[in-house]
């Protein structure tokens, strides 16, 4: 049965917020297993453990739909990349997305960038300066288009599931790949689930 990227990204927040793990997802004939690799990426490990550094981060906080993701989260970046520019600060890091909440039609989310230091002038309005999640995590890869990423999220959900690992109310995925100038098949983005 195909599920859409919305519901595994729901599914594996939900899980999150619940702290249980008490059921499995059904089964796909080309689901990979828990300690599978996606299609086509032998040469990367599904899932590695991993410690989030905490980082200064410059972020525009949102909300969208699930229909119009991916060109929410591409707005929100031009909007954070036009006040660094404008502040003369250049990037310390990957950009990353994260997610605060979802549900099955819309999310809140922090379209962050890092930085080495807090800016001197504040930003104002919708963007802000913090700092990232940092701490225990797990991290996956997905490669391809952002509305492709179902199957990557329900394997995520079956590992977490098998592995009865209790994750954070939030999740993160870090553009290796640039998402405003990269094309969406060519994405590479790293997806981290913090665990408690």
């Amino acid at each position: 049965m195909f599920r859409s990227p919305v519901a595994f990204r729901s599914q594996v927040f939900c899980l999150a917020l619940a702290a249980l793990f008490a059921f499995a997802l059904p089964a796909r004939a080309q689901q990979p297993t828990p300690e599978q690799k996606p299609p086509g990426k032998a040469a990367e490990t599904f899932a590695e453990e991993v410690t989030l550094p905490e980082k200064t981060i410059i972020y525009f906080k949102g909300t969208g739909n699930w229909d119009a993701a991916f060109e929410t989260i591409v707005d929100a970046f031009k909007n954070v990349n036009a006040f660094l520019a404008k502040q003369g600060i250049k990037p310390a890091g990957s950009p990353m997305t994260i997610y605060t909440s979802t549900d099955d039609t819309s999310f809140q989310f922090e379209a962050a960038v890092p930085v080495t230091d807090a800016p001197a002038n504040a930003p104002q309005g919708d963007i802000a300066v913090g700092k990232s999640p940092s701490g225990r995590a797990y991290k996956f890869v997905h490669h391809g288009s952002y509305d492709a990423m179902d199957t990557t999220y329900e394997a995520i959900t079956n590992y977490l599931d098998e592995k009865q690992l209790e994750a954070k109310d939030l999740f993160i995925e870090e553009y290796v790949t640039d998402p405003v100038t990269t094309p969406e098949d060519k994405l590479v983005i790293n997806i981290y689930v913090p665990i408690k």
